[in-house]
């Protein structure tokens, strides 16, 4: 078979095993004829998945989710039968901020409640000033950025539709929105957050695994209609995207290389090497730290869907008044996580 398929994917590194699946020929030896497009905002994929004029994407788990119980948006049944990565976020906030929160902070540096905290405090003397609130970004209202900020921040009292400001803002585009102060901080995959750094106008105050330790963070999603009526060639794609995460675990510095063209993130392959291996700059300074799970691409079973990740989602979806709760809703978000597809693949 030789059948042609359009894709579509954001510039980041969890985009890795579409793109290597592409240029390292794993997706033509499946008989596929992929066909990648580079896209600037969620809502342009989301959009482009749904009306079909993408076959696949590199999407978003809670858009996925979103998507399927008509949230925001048409409502588009969605399928991950593949997760593209797990974790691969960071909190980076502005130098002005990081030095606010660390003359603030009663203990670890490292531990997010300490930070959550301190935020707190930073907050509340904000106000007390008459200051404007801390404007964060995020990448889209359906996103684990959103999330996660939330997460940390509600941890310690800070409400983040009160007390500071949440901005969408597409990835490509959160580093010239800190250098030039419309953000005071941001939470993104890499590798925004690396960049932020060695342009100086950053600090990463954390990698978001250190708040959660496994984040279902971007899927390959098909539309659930699609995938009924073209299954062998969904399991031809699942292959070879698993095919490239192995190459991907053996090969970091060639496929930092590929990723690094100026057609698929074009950013400096240094820096995807860095993100690849958890070794990351967190500093202008060159301070370093490293983490293995900072970002999993097929490692430690991080593939494989799991339904818990999609009810979680859900839950934050409810949690932050996006979605009302009930058996039926959480069912459906549950379905779109499809293990069995995988399963069935892969074994």
């Amino acid at each position: 078979m030789n059948i042609s398929l359009h894709i579509g994917f954001i510039p980041l590194i969890d985009a890795a095993a579409l793109i290597v699946a592409v240029d390292e020929g794993f997706a033509a030896a499946e008989g596929l004829d992929v066909t990648l497009v580079r896209e600037v905002s969620w809502s342009n994929v989301r959009d482009k998945l749904n009306i079909g004029l993408f076959d696949a994407a590199h999407l978003l788990a809670p858009v996925a989710i979103a998507s399927s119980l008509g949230l925001g948006h048409v409502k588009v049944p969605i399928v991950a039968p593949f997760n593209l990565g797990l974790n691969g976020n960071a909190i980076t906030v502005s130098p002005a901020l990081h030095a606010a929160i660390m003359s603030e902070i009663d203990g670890d540096r490292f531990d997010p409640m300490a930070t959550a905290l301190a935020l707190s405090r930073v907050v509340a003397a904000r106000r007390k000033n008459g200051a404007e609130p801390l404007t964060f970004g995020m990448t889209f209202p359906f996103s684990t950025h959103n999330y996660q900020l939330r997460f940390w921040m509600a941890a310690a009292g800070v409400d983040p539709d009160e007390d500071v400001r949440l901005v969408v803002l597409p990835p490509p585009y959160m580093v010239d929105s800190l250098a030039n102060g419309q953000v005071d901080a941001f939470c993104v995959g890499a590798p925004w957050n690396s960049i932020a750094v060695d342009r100086g106008v950053g600090f990463i105050l954390h990698f978001v695994s250190d708040i959660l330790v496994r984040a279902a963070e971007k899927v390959l999603a098909v539309r659930q209609s699609w995938s009924e009526k073209n299954p062998d060639v969904l399991a031809a794609l699942i292959r070879a995207a698993f095919r490239a995460t192995e190459f991907i675990e053996h090969n970091r510095a060639e496929t930092a290389h590929i990723l690094a063209q100026p057609e698929r993130v074009g950013v400096d392959a240094d820096i995807i090497l860095r993100t690849l291996e958890g070794r990351l700059k967190i500093a202008p300074d060159g301070t370093m730290r490293e983490s293995s799970r900072y970002l999993l691409v097929g490692r430690e079973g991080a593939a494989r869907p799991d339904p818990v990740q999609a009810a979680w989602l859900y839950a934050q979806m409810v949690r932050w008044g996006q979605a009302s709760i009930s058996p039926e809703a959480l069912k459906t978000a549950k379905a779109v996580f499809r293990p069995d597809l995988y399963d069935a693949v892969l074994g």
